[in-house]
């Protein structure tokens, strides 16, 4: 018998991962949130769908996402209201910043009354939160006016290349990225601003996009941040060899502007930010992989189904949907009960992969297989 030669990459069903949070009794809900490494918790992802119209191959790889994969039903995602009530206990843990991914989050059915409601949120002292919203830009163009009355702040922009040929072989379903660059230049237009356009460089992929990328928003209002290629997940065939150090980044566009370091902008922040030293816009560089910034982390995400990841490279989530929707044995939670769990669930995190990555030997073995980007979002 001929042996196969197609690639088979087995994907663990996360639903039957998770873990069922514990609400510890005895417990209250004062005092500061803090992790085991004293970091509070700052910043709520929210994945709204697993689907997208991309695949991209660091992300939803076309052989492994092909026309046969299950994605999730929707009776299984959480509802808009089931969402806003999580943020809404999120928000009173100390929780700022709400962030909506997918996905492509904008591949949801009226998402834009999802946004209304959690706009109306407030924090414990009256502040409005950060409302923002991560996009492959594909639908940005039609969806930005309804986005931006409906509550949302600015958006984030996913785009790994200026050039059309290259853009379709990353995006690998052909489309074009003018239109990309239309709905980033609708969303300046209805004041989704200041918008950030994300670029993954990998190393002899788009590299060769690094200096038209920052040509082309230079000046334009829009802060262009590089991403080093991450080893998110089992299906995109990370390898170091593919990864362009920020370092190297940082030296081809330093051979053809002149750049200076900004300070950081916020705790947690991920970017380390360069301005052009003509007042023309600024740039950011994201270590993911070469320079570890796991030390000041104030994120979590909340997956498509209602599974709350403490890491991006996490291997298992905690069943949030479970305590609102209950389950066999166990009756729905009531809001003290869920935060309660929450303020449990992060006091015991420790996560911290990518320092231990950087510090583990050669020769330490496979780690446990991760989530998938495109379930928790970016």
């Amino acid at each position: 018998m001929a042996a196969m030669s197609d690639r088979v990459i087995p994907l663990l069903d996360h639903r039957q991962q998770a873990l069922r949070p514990q609400v510890p009794a005895g417990d209250d809900l004062t005092g500061q949130l803090r992790d085991g490494w004293r970091r509070p918790l700052r910043d709520l992802r929210i994945s709204v769908t697993d689907r997208c119209n991309f695949r991209c191959t660091y992300c939803m790889p076309k052989d492994v996402f092909d026309r046969d994969h299950e994605f999730l039903p929707h009776s299984a995602l959480l509802s808009f209201e089931e969402i806003h009530r999580l943020a809404g206990l999120f928000v009173a843990q100390g929780v700022q910043k709400l962030r909506l991914t997918g996905g492509e989050p904008l591949l949801r059915r009226n998402l834009e009354r999802l946004v209304g409601m959690l706009a109306d949120l407030r924090q414990p002292g009256g502040q409005t939160l950060d409302l923002t919203l991560t996009t492959n830009g594909s639908l940005l163009a039609r969806k930005a006016q309804a986005l931006k009355d409906a509550g949302l702040q600015r958006v984030t922009v996913s785009l790994d290349a200026l050039d059309d040929a290259v853009f379709k072989r990353m995006n690998d379903v052909d489309f074009p990225v003018a239109e990309v660059l239309a709905g980033i230049a609708e969303a300046q237009r209805v004041g989704l601003t200041p918008i950030k356009v994300n670029m993954v460089v990998k190393r002899g992929t788009n590299d060769d996009q690094i200096l038209p990328m920052a040509r082309h928003f230079r000046g334009s209002g829009v802060a262009l941040r590089f991403i080093e290629y991450m080893d998110v997940g089992a299906t995109n065939g990370w390898r170091m060899d593919e990864v362009l150090p920020s370092s190297q980044v940082l030296a081809r566009l330093q051979d053809e502007f002149e750049l200076r370091a900004l300070s950081p902008g916020a705790t947690g922040e991920t970017a380390r930010r360069w301005a052009y030293a003509d007042g023309s816009g600024e740039i950011g560089l994201i270590s993911s992989v070469s320079q570890a910034f796991c030390s000041d982390c104030n994120r979590a995400r909340l997956s498509t189904e209602g599974q709350l990841y403490l890491c991006l490279f996490a291997h298992q989530g905690h069943d949030l949907r479970a305590l609102l929707r209950g389950a066999p044995g166990h009756p729905p939670c009531s809001d003290t009960d869920i935060s309660l769990a929450l303020r449990h669930i992060w006091r015991q995190r420790q996560d911290r992969y990518s320092e231990l990555r950087s510090q583990a030997p050669a020769e330490s073995g496979p780690a446990p297989r991760r989530v998938e980007m495109h379930y928790i979002g970016g």
